[in-house]
């Protein structure tokens, strides 16, 4: 019987170059030179005596037995991973990395929790955060350049997974010493008397807004536009005007200078989702901060009607 001579790296090469159909895209995945991962995909093919990928100078496919074992492939790796992230003393020795794309607005809220529990249980394990605008995010997604992502945009495109977890209003972002500062609620109708700044039309609120407010009658007329949500609030901090931004971009409650006022007439929302390829097994590693992050959202909506009840027994 031939001997099989191949290891762990071989496969994960294998994977890599199927996952990106690319030779120097699965080579920086794995921080490889490109002839160090080609030697590992020959020892593999020779190995095995098969061919698993057919080459052009244009692109690089699975031949019909590279995609059957593509399938084992995955499920020995996943199963392997999974047998040892159970395992406290070897999760604390696990090597590897995990990226995940998200929208700027989103990670404060998110991710610090999260990936303090996580960098806890898997020290040794990498997380790469692409904090990008919505259209990169989910090109990030698309592109495996991220194993998931957190995002407002994607329920749309057929090849993404979309799970909401959260559901957010637009709110006028002002200074505490703004004349709609101490309002309880203000119509877009009434942005138009006041200095208005908004993002530029590549951004993904920006197209969720104004796809909202197509047949509003008075819409603001802004003086100035950048590209991220963030530095719009940084302008509003430095008293240049105000703007619409979505909650999560605003700060805590009790911040020295800014206010967050409820925009209403029309009432614009955005839901936030964990993204991923659809058909597309995470890994173990990837699965595990993507469930963490999901679970860490289900208890926070659990907490306010734990509370209703408990304040209903009481009475």
């Amino acid at each position: 019987m031939s001997r099989i001579n191949f290891d762990l790296s071989d496969l994960r090469a294998f994977i890599a170059v199927a996952d990106h159909a690319s030779f120097s895209l699965a080579s920086v995945e794995l921080h490889l030179s490109q002839s160090a991962l080609s030697r590992r995909i020959e020892r593999l093919e020779t190995s095995l005596g098969v061919r698993l990928f057919e080459r052009t100078t244009r692109k690089v496919a699975l031949t019909p037995v590279g995609r059957e074992f593509m399938r084992k492939s995955r499920e020995l790796l996943v199963g392997l991973e999974e047998s040892l992230m159970g395992m406290r003393d070897v999760a604390e020795k696990m090597r590897g990395e995990v990226s995940i794309s998200c929208v700027p607005s989103a990670v404060r809220y998110f991710l610090p929790d999260v990936l303090q529990d996580y960098h806890h249980q898997y020290p040794n394990i990498l997380v790469r955060v692409i904090d990008e605008g919505a259209n990169e995010v989910l090109a990030a997604v698309a592109r495996s350049e991220a194993d998931f992502g957190l995002n407002y945009i994607g329920t749309q495109e057929p090849d993404v997974d979309f799970q909401a977890i959260f559901k957010e209003d637009f709110v006028m972002a002002c200074r505490n010493d703004h004349p709609l500062a101490k309002r309880k609620k203000v119509s877009w109708a009434e942005l138009g008397e006041y200095e208005y700044m908004t993002v530029t039309r590549d951004s993904g609120n920006r197209m969720l807004l104004d796809q909202a407010l197509t047949a509003s009658p008075v819409r603001p007329r802004w003086f100035c536009e950048v590209r991220h949500v963030l530095t719009l609030v940084s302008l509003v901090e430095a008293g240049l005007g105000i703007a619409a931004v979505p909650r999560l971009a605003m700060p805590q409650e009790g911040h020295p200078l800014l206010v967050s006022v409820p925009l209403v007439e029309p009432v614009i929302s955005r839901t936030i989702g964990l993204i991923r390829q659809r058909g597309r097994q995470l890994s173990p590693a990837a699965q595990r901060l993507y469930d963490m992050i999901f679970a860490k959202r289900q208890a926070a909506k659990s907490r306010p009607r734990a509370a209703k009840a408990a304040a209903a027994k009481k009475a």
